[in-house]
Order: C-alpha cells, then structure tokens, then sequence
C-alpha cells in the first residue's frame, strides 16, 4: 500500500526510491499557530542530495512568521522601483532553493502567512510539485470595506474583519502585521454584477472618521465626486509592489495542482526565466465563505522571460487589481555601441530591471523600437550586470551597422510556447490574458467573464512597457466573452492586437497567423476585435450575441483593422441586433477577404 501512495503522489509514476518527509517529525504541528517556518526549513533541507523526496504536510492549519524565515535578494519583473522599494530584501515561507524532484504535498492543508512574505520561491530547482494546499494570509495587504450608506457629505461603510484598522486624529488608517498603507490605491468592487472600476481613497483621507458600531465607521467630508452605491466595496492597497505571492526563477519542470492562492501582496505568482511549467486547477480567488473580494494586488499569474512549455488548465481568477495572466519578455535599449560586438543595454522600465537578462549562449534579436521590426539576429558571448540598470554584453559575431542606439534586443531563447484551456477569468479592474511570444500559443475553452477592459490583449513595445514580443503563431477558439471591456471605452474591444510600433514600415507587420474561431461573443456594445499591423488573422465561424448588459454607446464598427494583410473574415454569425460592419485603414482591398462589408479609409 505505501508502495502504491507513492506511485500516485508522484503523479502515476513509481519510484521505489522516494523518500517521504513528515514535517511533524521537525516540530510542525498543524493546528498548533505556532510558527512553522523553522521546521520547515529542516523538512526541506532533508531532500538535497536525494533522488526524490515528498514532504508531507498532515492535513490541518500552518502558520509561518518573518522572524525565522530565509531572507532573499531577488530583483523581480514588474514590481516597484529603485524609489518605491530601494533594498531588494524579501523573506520567504518555503525556500526552495537547488532542489531536484521534490513534491510538497499538503493533503488538503492551509499555509497562513503573517506580515509581509513571499510564499514560496524556487530557485535553481527542477522537477518541482506543490499541491492540495491553500495560500493565506492573516491579514492580507488589501483593505476591504462594503459601502452602507453614501451622500454627498458622508458615508458609512462596514469594514471587513480581516481589514485592521485604527482611527488615529479622526482618520483611519489600515495597517496590518509590522506594516501601514501610506500610498493608496482604489478599487470598487460591485460583487452583485461581477464589476470592478477605479476608484480614489482621496476623500476618505480629508474626512473624519468615527466608530458608529463594530466594525462600522462613518466618514464625515467632501463626498460629491465619490460614485458608488450601497452594497458595493471598496477595496484599498499600498501602489508600491514590494513583494509578490510567489516566484520561480531560474527553475524548471514546474507543477501547481489543486493550489489555492486566496490572498496576495503585490504580483501573484511570478515566473522569471523558468521552463515548462504547469498548472493545473489553481485557483487565484478570495477563500470560499471569506466574504473577500479580492485575492491578488495585482496580476494572478505573471510570466516574464520564460521558455518551454507554459500550461495553464482547470483554473480560476477571480478579485485582482491587474491582469490574471501575463506572457511576455524584456526589450533593453541600446545605449552605446562600444565596439563591433560589444553592446550597452539600459533597462527602461522602473518596475523591470536589476536581473540578468541575457546570458551567454542566449539568441537575441535587433529591434528597432519605433517600428518594432526585427532587422538581425545575434548570440550572447557574455553578458554581466554593470549596474541596476545596465548590462555590457559582447555578442559571438560582428553585427551589422544598422543596428544604433536607440534599437532594442529581445532574448529570442527565453520564450515560451503557451496553452491556457478550461479556465474561467472574471472578477478583474483590467485584462484576462496579455500574451507576447513568438512560439506556438493556443487559447481554448475558456471563460473571459465580465473583464474589466480587453479580454485578450497582444501588444509588444520597445519604448513604454517594453514588454516584448511578437506573436507569430495564435490560435483563439472555443472560447465564450461575456461582456467584457466597460472599462476601455470607446476602444473597448473584446480582444486587441495593439502592437506599440509608432512607425509602420512598408511590407512589416509585428504579428504574424492569429487565428480567431468558434467563439462566442456576447457583447452589450459594438467592438469585438481591434488588429493593427499584423499579416494572417482569421476570424471566423464565431457567434456574436448583443446583450443589455450596459448601455450601448454609439454604434462602431465591430471589427477595427490599421495596417493588415492576409485578413480573412467569414462563417460568423451575428444575431439581427449586433453590428456586423469593419472598418480598414492603411490598407487595400487585397489585403482583406470577407463575406461582410467592409470599408477602407
């Protein structure tokens, strides 16, 4: 019998040779709420040097504390500045650091998290498992209140329990476990229609505070500009992205089963520079009976210079400040030519920098910004961090003189083929899915409910985000968009391909073989897709429904295209009220074939 456990828990199979660690046996008693972290830290140091470990967490509550736990030093994708959060020092639940062929097996368990931590980071490690288990926090970064009551002078609002608060000089402030919020940002939340709008705490900060029963204020000021109604919550959190839920860096062979990320800080789970990660039947939401709105301050899942195989199945993303799942890579510009091989780069955006971008034997490519055309290709010698913000990297070759400063390089190595299936993407401010990578990607049976802006967006720019690169091989099916974009008007597209390039050569497209077929589209407004600079999209054989969800505003053309070629449009059927019209411009009527009128500009 112990035999065949260990063949299931290793996913079907059989290792004779596994060694499986009780984390009891180091002191960790669940249910206890005493500090786990300790413990754990031996449970996991017992499988180095082993073949295969499962570490064994019996079903029940764990608490891990700050004070004991491993302390790191991790520049991260996308998370604050060198002025929002200068020392780059974050502690760690479980620090999964050079590990091989390790499982952690919660059997159903919840990891509770005090103060501010990152769950878990792997690093170095491969072949790595997390599964049945729950990610929590005793008080999570985000402040939750339901609007009671709302005039132009006063409101009155339930503050949830999991929200500590105090009233300080008539003000309340939120704090939480050896932290304060003191850079605010809002979001409104309307749990009864799955809505979710920016907001300010601004008002709130000018007005007086006063206790009218437990865990019941009333804020007395300025309301007149504050638009909300009874039932609604809003629900506040520190701008700055000091820390994130989770990260995998420089890791590979990656699996999440059956894990519930319920609340947290900053950026969900991040994957930089990993390979071949899978996740099946995660779920980025608010615990079930919590009465919480929102699970992450930010995006749910975050995916930055990955390569491999990208697998995202059987999920769910409900309550975020930003995107559930983001795919893309790093442009750095070039700032200096020093020599025929040898390059300065600079990282451009505040929120992504500090890491090793390239290393030797990566693939880039040359890319001027502005049109984002790939003109030439090269492979890194050696490359090092020279500061913060730059790198010096010496190619193997010679490249040729097109290429100045000002031009950008993308690791071509570093990116990912994609599949995201089966999931549900709902309860969020802005996109479900932003994707940019040139390998193969398939996007099918998915639900994008109700996303605040686009449900899809495929951008790519080497001169605001710089978040790279072209897709060369997409497919869209089977899919339902349920009114989705209320909060991108008037460009509120179901989906966009929306490349940054400012300048559209002649005979250059960024994107490449989009193909958009068997979905349903149901939409309160006119615009389904927006496509700009990109050869080979296909939308076809989708159905299209209008909804009175929303208001309609003035009817637009459905389908928006701005420099295309190889368009083909048929087979898709719009019920009698749903606009049908498309409207080109930047191109010729050989660059479209479609059984619906069109118009060129």
């Amino acid at each position: 019998m112990k035999r065949f456990l260990t063949y299931l828990l290793l996913g079907g199979s059989l290792h004779m040779n596994a060694q499986t660690v009780d984390v009891t046996k180091y002191g960790v008693a669940p249910n206890s709420f005493a500090d786990a972290t300790e413990g754990v830290k031996k449970a996991i140091e017992t499988a180095k040097g082993q073949e295969r470990t499962i570490i064994n967490f019996p079903k029940g509550r764990y608490d891990f504390w700050p004070d004991q736990a491993t302390e790191t030093n991790y520049y991260i994708s996308n998370t604050s500045s060198e002025q929002e959060f200068p020392v780059k020092k974050q502690k760690v639940g479980l620090f999964l650091k050079g590990l091989k062929n390790v499982t952690i097996e919660g059997n159903g368990s919840v990891f509770i998290f005090h103060g501010k931590m990152i769950t878990w980071v792997m690093d170095g490690s491969d072949n790595i498992a997390i599964r049945n288990v729950s990610m929590n926090y005793e008080r999570p970064g985000m402040s939750e209140m339901t609007i009671k009551e709302v005039t132009g002078t006063s409101v009155i609002a339930n503050v949830h329990p999991d929200s500590k608060f105090a009233i300080i000089n008539n003000r309340l402030e939120w704090y939480g476990e050896k932290w304060i919020t003191k850079n605010y940002h809002a979001v409104l939340v309307r749990p009864d229609q799955g809505m979710l709008f920016y907001s300010t705490w601004d008002p709130f900060m000018k007005s007086k505070a006063e206790i009218l029963g437990p865990l019941q204020v009333k804020f007395s000021g300025d309301f007149s500009k504050f638009k909300a109604q009874p039932g609604d919550v809003l629900t506040i959190r520190d701008r700055y992205r000091d820390y994130v839920g989770a990260f995998n860096y420089r890791s590979k062979n990656i699996r999440l089963q059956n894990v519930h990320m319920n609340s947290m800080h900053g950026l969900g789970i991040v994957s930089q520079f990993s390979e071949n990660l899978t996740y099946d039947s995660v779920y980025v939401e608010p615990e079930n009976g919590s009465g919480r709105v929102i699970a992450s301050s930010a995006d749910g899942m975050h995916f930055s210079g990955c390569k491999g195989q990208i697998t995202i199945n059987n999920c769910r993303f409900n309550g975020m400040h930003d995107d559930p799942v983001n795919v893309h890579g790093t442009h750095l510009r070039v700032t200096e030519v020093v020599s025929p091989t040898s390059l300065k780069l600079r990282f451009m955006h505040h929120q992504s920098y500090g890491f090793d971008a390239f290393i030797p034997g990566d693939t880039v490519a040359y890319v001027h910004s502005k049109s984002l055309q790939i003109f030439e290709q090269g492979v890194i010698k050696s490359a090092k961090l020279i500061s913060e913000r730059e790198m010096l990297v010496e190619m193997q070759k010679p490249f040729s003189a097109e290429l100045k400063a000002g031009d950008a390089l993308e690791n071509v190595t570093w990116t990912p083929s994609v599949t995201i299936k089966n999931s549900r993407f709902e309860g969020t401010i802005s996109r479900g899915t932003l994707i940019t990578t040139r390998r193969k990607v398939l996007i099918e049976n998915n639900v994008y409910y109700r996303t605040g802006m686009h449900a899809i967006l495929i951008e790519n720019d080497a001169e605001g985000w710089y978040e790279s690169g072209p897709v060369t091989d997409l497919t869209i099916r089977n899919n339902q968009f349920i009114e989705c974009g209320f909060n991108s008007a008037p460009n509120n597209y179901v989906i966009s391909i929306n490349p940054q390039n400012h300048e559209m050569l002649p005979n250059y497209w960024v994107h490449k073989n989009i193909r958009i077929e068997g979905n349903t589209f149901k939409i309160y407004d006119s615009p389904i897709l927006s496509a700009q600079s990109t050869s080979g999209l296909y939308f076809t054989n989708n159905k299209i429904a209008l909804t009175d969800f929303l208001p309609a505003r003035n009817t637009r053309p459905a389908i928006n295209l701005i420099g295309c070629t190889k368009v083909r449009i048929n087979g898709n059927l719009f019920d009698k009220t749903a606009a049908s019209g498309i409207e080109a411009k930047k191109m010729v009527k050989t660059d479209i074939k479609s059984d619906i009128p069109y118009q060129i500009k």
